[in-house]
């Protein structure tokens, strides 16, 4: 995921890889979809009943960070992940909106419509507006973006990381835009740039917004940390939980804010504190 430009140089070393969880309580199922003469879609099953759905481009990988969620105490969250082609120009096509309106818009129904009725189906999942998330890295960072703002009635939520610059925030904003959560890293300059545009138009838009930067370089390293962070936010602690237990990062977190530095990744902290409470469940558009 590596796409689009150079992700810097110079500078401080960029951070560790994140401690790796151990073997998942969850479970993995992978099956093939009718489209674009057949699409794989891998779905993290938490060993709980799902309280949160995070619909992915990339699925093939980020499907895989169930763990990092298990291992941090967030809240049981189903990560459903649409793979994305190992082609560059045909990924990018599929992701934004800019390069081919009909490949993005065969894509767009693809995974907006018929993964989600798949996932009903296959599942029996369908939680509500205030309980469901876009997430995407890089390229599928835009993907996320632009699923979020053309859909706002289906994703309560946006996490896009590291996003690249194909699909820049429109002239003239939706009325209505989920939350929406940016990360990009001080050593990949270019990808830092283009989140901090769109932080700077949603918030002039008046969306809840947050933008974290971090001393890190346009990788799995950067986002895997994240991803416990931005569901923490976003959803807040695990059902059952009377207060949450949250890493210092995510429990200061304010609408707007620039948040610098990188996140702890001590294996005993957790990363869910009630940092917000949802609002009355809306359903879904179909």
């Amino acid at each position: 995921m590596d796409d689009q430009a150079d992700a810097g140089e110079g500078g401080p070393e960029p951070p560790p890889e994140p401690a790796r969880a151990g073997p998942i309580a969850g479970g993995l199922v992978t099956e093939t979809l009718a489209y674009d003469g057949g699409r794989q879609v891998t779905v993290y099953v938490p060993p709980d009943t799902p309280e949160v759905v995070v619909f992915a481009g990339d699925g093939q990988e980020i499907s895989q960070w169930g763990g990092l969620l298990e291992a941090a105490g967030a809240p049981s969250t189903m990560i459903v992940g649409v793979h994305g082609l190992a082609d560059e120009t045909s990924r990018l096509h599929e992701y934004s909106p800019v390069f081919d309106a009909e490949r993005f818009a065969a894509h767009e129904k693809f995974f907006v419509k018929d993964v989600r009725r798949w996932v009903r189906s296959r599942f029996g999942v369908a939680l509500p507006i205030e309980r469901t998330a876009v997430f995407g890295v890089s390229a599928g960072g835009e993907l996320a973006l632009a699923l979020g703002l053309r859909h706002p009635g289906i994703y309560g939520a946006v996490f896009s990381g590291s996003p690249g610059a194909g699909y820049k925030p429109p002239a003239v904003m939706p009325g209505s835009i989920p939350r929406v959560y940016l990360v990009a890293g001080t050593l990949e300059p270019f990808f830092l740039d283009n989140a901090n545009r769109w932080a700077a138009a949603l918030r002039d838009a008046g969306a809840d917004v947050v933008m974290g930067e971090r001393v890190a370089s346009h990788g799995a390293a950067l986002w895997q940390e994240e991803f416990p962070l931005m569901v923490a936010w976003a959803f807040g602690p695990r059902s059952g939980s009377a207060q949450g237990q949250v890493e210092a990062s995510v429990s200061e977190m304010k609408t707007g804010e620039l948040i610098t530095g990188r996140p702890k990744s001590d294996a005993g902290a957790s990363c869910c504190a009630e940092v917000g409470h949802p609002s009355p469940p809306r359903t879904p558009d179909q």
